[in-house]
């Protein structure tokens, strides 16, 4: 067994605890039951955001955004910000014209987030289609960007090479200099037609409440087309 485990670069890290080493934290702040739950995914999950803000959860805005491209299935994911929610689902903004998960939702138009909230013990996970955001309303959350943020959603190639033959980032650094050139004196710089919006409309969503002994708490929603409503049901650990 020994010589198993020095062969591995990583084993069973160490929890928190130094009293049990190579055991995992165990949960124990809450608990998840059927009646702590709204009808509504979208409204359990403003619940849950609302309460990761006010408990200090770091950027709970983060999430995992993943894709899978076809017809090869095979699957990217990167973090990025959620930064809406409404009555059809959850939005972020990226570039859409030559990133990896522009190309992915073009051969296969949907995608999984998830959410890890630390402390308070919590993930949610989501899975549905996606759709564009339309100019307008991209638009206005564009306009509430940073300015060199602005400029760097026009200079930017997402995900494309930078080769360092051809100067690396100094190839990026000329690009943003030219688009700052291109709107000197210019406040309301318009949101790219390659960049914006981009929902998913959940299909699925689930709650997941950390218990101890990995014994954890896990509620799913199902989105039944035919009845037109929200199925639960409580998952096995």
């Amino acid at each position: 067994m020994t010589a198993q485990k020095d062969s591995k670069l990583i084993f069973a890290p160490a929890g928190s605890n130094p009293t049990t080493p190579h055991q995992a934290d165990q949960y124990l702040q809450t608990s998840l039951s059927r009646p702590d739950l709204a009808p509504s995914p979208i409204t359990q999950f403003h619940t849950w955001f609302t309460h990761a803000q006010t408990h200090h959860v770091h950027q709970p805005e983060t999430t995992c955004f993943a894709t899978a491209s076809l017809p090869s299935g095979s699957v990217s994911a990167r973090y990025v910000y959620l930064k809406e929610l409404d009555a059809k689902g959850f939005i972020i903004y990226s570039n859409w014209a030559s990133s990896r998960k522009a190309s992915d939702v073009a051969s296969n138009p949907r995608a999984s987030l998830a959410f890890w909230w630390r402390e308070v013990e919590r993930q949610v996970r989501v899975e549905g289609r996606v759709e564009r955001l339309a100019e307008g309303e991209s638009q206005a959350y564009f306009d509430l960007r940073a300015r060199g943020s602005r400029v760097g959603a026009w200079a930017s190639e997402q995900s494309c090479v930078l080769a360092e033959e051809d100067g690396g980032r100094e190839v990026l650094e000329r690009r943003v200099r030219d688009v700052e050139g291109r709107f000197e004196g210019v406040e309301d710089i318009p949101v790219p037609g390659f960049w914006g919006g981009l929902r998913v409309v959940p299909e699925m969503v689930e709650f997941w409440q950390g218990r101890e002994s990995r014994l954890h708490d896990r509620f799913r929603y199902l989105w039944d087309e035919g009845k037109g409503e929200w199925r639960i049901d409580r998952l096995s650990p």
